[in-house]
């Protein structure tokens, strides 16, 4: 998809439909066949992320071990990696384009209440120690630093265009960490570590064979 491509490497506002159609190397009149204008674009590319994404983000299973947890964490980190130009330049996106702007509320309201479920379910199993307020401001800050992550990474990071996926996931763990069990959390600081010393392909090729 060259239009994602550009869009996540220079932001979608700094890209044009002449750009797109000359990186698909066709005449802007062909491209203008397929999709009228930019805005047409962006709406197939986010009906792509939003199937995605929602695919993810679903309600968990009682019985769905923590390690499965962080797999379908890494896979939701995947996908914003993959449509990051979407969370580099949300809240322009958000106003410019208004039907976009609650079907991504309607996102980011099913993450929340799926990172709510998962640590009510922890805290069940009493795997997470916890009040039921700490439980809430724990959600939020999950949802926030897994919305607001690409952003603080441009920012902070040695070479901008990378977003790096994994210091991502090590702090959405550390914030779980303080929370779990003497044993979970040493496993999964343990884990969080293994995603600060590894590359993302390392780690990606790691999740892919624990689901086999």
């Amino acid at each position: 998809m060259a239009s994602l491509s550009l869009f996540n490497h220079f932001g979608e506002p700094n890209v044009t439909t002449l750009q797109i159609a000359d990186e698909l190397n066709i005449s802007p009149g062909n491209l203008y066949y397929h999709f009228k204008n930019k805005t047409e674009i962006l709406n197939d590319l986010f009906g792509r992320f939003e199937r995605q994404m929602l695919s993810l983000i679903s309600a968990p299973d009682a019985e769905v071990s923590i390690d499965d947890y962080w797999i379908v964490l890494h896979l939701v980190f995947e996908c914003i990696a993959e449509y990051q130009f979407l969370y580099k330049d949300l809240v322009n996106i958000l106003q410019r384009y208004e039907r976009i702007a609650p079907r991504f509320r309607k996102i980011l309201n099913r993450k929340l209440a799926v990172t709510q479920s998962v640590l009510q379910r922890l805290k069940e199993r009493h795997i997470i120690d916890a009040t039921d307020a700490e439980l809430a401001a724990l959600a939020h800050n999950v949802v926030l630093t897994l919305t607001w992550w690409p952003s603080y990474d441009v920012v902070t990071a040695k070479l901008p265009q990378e977003m790096d996926l994994n210091r991502g996931i090590a702090q959405t763990i550390s914030q779980v960490a303080p929370y779990l069990r003497a044993s979970e959390r040493a496993e999964v600081l343990a884990l969080s570590r293994e995603y600060l010393d590894s590359d993302p392909g390392a780690m990606q090729n790691r999740d892919v064979h624990a689901q086999e």
